[in-house]
């Protein structure tokens, strides 16, 4: 199936939550000289027009970076992100959003190689022209199944990125499945999971399923913007790391309640941290 379309999406709160914890986690893992593989396995077209393009529909972005921006909480560790989207807003209006292989791609030193993978006909033409640069490598292929061909990376160092539509139900299965084959290829790499929350029980089912794989190490993040309901659309969305940078935990205590009191659509702060399995 090939009808998501992220530009319906871009800059929304998920995407604030989903990039806060990218850069974190790439700026970390480049502390030390060694080279990194960037490994995007759902990427998407790569930049987002807010104004004219697919996010005009839904507008999405209004209640995400588009708050953020001019309302959102002086903090230190929100600069590194906001950095990286002014980047492509040269005249200070908000008009582009990057998705997360321009971010990562923004952020490639000469060293590192970035792996994009991605099976919309439309959307991998934007990609090409929105990430073309040294070392980065567009694949017009199932990202799931370019995993398997590309574990373990020649730099044994990699952050992997896994965010698929889950517009098929057995997109959270096979989320559990490339979390095993990672784990058993190339133990290990930083992996961000990225997930809706729009039945809970979904949620509770893929979280209880990771805890019975064997994956040591795994954090979760969520923040939301109104309580869990049984009707249509995202209430909350979440990050699910494995091998963690040691800081991230931290950042996202200071990060997580202002950015949900800001998001809130209900006046209530909803978000979650915490260790889904330990050390």
């Amino acid at each position: 199936m090939l009808s998501y379309r992220h530009g319906f999406h871009a800059g929304n709160f998920a995407d604030v939550l989903k990039h806060l914890a990218q850069v974190e986690i790439l700026l970390y893992l480049q502390l030390k000289d060694k080279p990194l593989d960037y490994i995007d396995t759902h990427a998407g077209a790569g930049l987002y027009r807010l104004r004219d393009g697919l996010a005009v529909k839904n507008c999405e972005y209004a209640n995400g970076i588009g708050r953020l921006l001019p309302n959102g909480p002086d903090l230190p560790a929100l600069r590194p992100y906001l950095e990286r989207v002014l980047a492509h807003n040269g005249d200070g209006r908000l008009q582009i959003y990057p998705g997360s292989p321009a971010i990562a791609c923004g952020l490639l030193r000469p060293q590192d190689k970035a792996w994009l993978y991605e099976l919309h006909p439309t959307d991998i033409e934007h990609l090409r022209r929105a990430c073309a640069g040294r070392n980065v490598y567009v694949r017009g292929e199932d990202g799931f199944k370019g995993l398997a061909a590309l574990l373990p990376t020649q730099s044994r160092r990699a952050l992997v990125l896994i965010d698929p539509p889950y517009e098929l139900k057995h997109d959270y299965r096979r989320v559990v499945d490339a979390l095993k084959l990672i784990h058993r290829k190339m133990p290990a790499a930083t992996v961000a999971l990225w997930y809706p929350v729009v039945e809970r029980k979904r949620i509770d089912q893929l979280e209880q399923q990771i805890i019975a794989s064997g994956i040591r190490c795994v954090e979760q993040f969520e923040l939301g913007i109104r309580a869990d309901t049984n009707g249509l659309g995202m209430t909350s969305s979440g990050m699910i790391v494995v091998n963690p940078p040691w800081t991230l935990r931290a950042t996202m205590e200071g990060l997580l309640p202002p950015l949900a009191r800001l998001f809130s659509e209900d006046g209530r702060e909803h978000l979650r941290i915490q260790s889904l399995v330990g050390e």
